[in-house]
């Protein structure tokens, strides 16, 4: 055992020994704070997804049941032809996805152009980028109307896939900034002594490096731009153009509210996402990591 290996565990020992007596150590704290979050998370989901089959005479029996004693699917048939779902899933597919790649593609130019070059305002830049994070989104709301219905983009898929991109793209391009800070220059280096040009350095050698980093951007523009409700509310008013959260919120009226419809289309509506994070997980969390730790 080397030197500092036995240093280590001294203290490790030392660390256990309080007043001449081992004090045992018990992640019981812990444990109970793990079970108390889950629980905190999978009760809504777990109700959602009951709801989603209950019929609506066992919505509000009392006791409530904690299992569906009638299963229905009522509530998703409801969805697919009472409320144009496919439609509004479509809608979301289009803008979510034109969305994500658009960032993706300004964000990793930005993000790779401010952590490889130093330029006049470069931290001027990247102070602004992050300051436009500190204000709500909802206060660009008026203005985008404005901009939008002067352009006649209202109740277009460019208008709603122009406004996702300006509020996901700065804080997706710090993300990008923090994982090409990751990649060691000297790669850069050894890739020009080989002949390559700026051009190639970053398509051929920090791009690739960088795809961890891309699915963890990707993601979570993605989610974010899904689960929007407030500007597709009101920048989009034709049945047609609605998106998938616009239509769920809309399942209620001044008297009724169609628990078993609503919580059916959030099933619905979560495919997507689950796929989405489940094939890219590790990349993303390994994503979300770099750069945490100077090395």
């Amino acid at each position: 055992m080397s030197a500092e290996a036995a240093k280590i565990e001294k203290k490790a020992e030392k660390s256990v020994v309080k007043h001449g007596k081992k004090v045992k150590r018990f992640p019981v704290v812990s444990l109970i704070i793990v079970i108390l979050g889950s629980i905190g998370v999978l009760v809504p989901v777990y109700w959602m997804v009951i709801t989603a089959f209950k019929p609506s005479t066992e919505l509000f029996s009392i006791p409530p049941t904690i299992w569906p004693k009638n299963f229905t699917l009522q509530g998703f048939k409801n969805v697919i032809h009472l409320y144009d779902f496919p439609t509004y899933f479509l809608n979301s597919m289009i803008v979510v996805c034109g969305s994500t790649i658009l960032t993706l593609v300004v964000s990793t130019l930005a993000g790779y152009a401010a952590s490889r070059y130093n330029f006049k305002g470069k931290g001027a830049f990247l102070g602004f980028v992050l300051v436009t994070q500190m204000f709500p989104s909802v206060i660009m709301l008026i203005p985008y109307f404005r901009i939008l219905r002067m352009y006649h983009l209202i109740n277009t898929y460019l208008g709603l896939i122009i406004v996702y991109i300006s509020f996901q793209t700065p804080l997706c391009t710090w993300l990008m900034y923090s994982y090409f800070k990751t990649i060691p220059k000297e790669l850069d280096q050894a890739a020009s002594i080989d002949g390559l040009n700026h051009w190639g350095i970053f398509w051929r050698i920090n791009l690739p490096l960088a795809v961890p980093g891309l699915a963890s951007t990707a993601i979570y523009s993605f989610i974010n731009s899904w689960n929007e409700f407030q500007f597709a509310l009101t920048l989009t008013s034709s049945e047609r153009m609605k998106t998938v959260a616009v239509g769920i919120g809309e399942m209620l009226d001044d008297t009724n509210v169609f628990y078993s419809d609503m919580m059916a289309a959030c099933i619905l509506a979560s495919i997507p996402l689950i796929i989405f994070f489940f094939f890219g997980q590790n990349l993303f969390f390994a994503g979300m990591t770099a750069g945490s730790v100077k090395e």
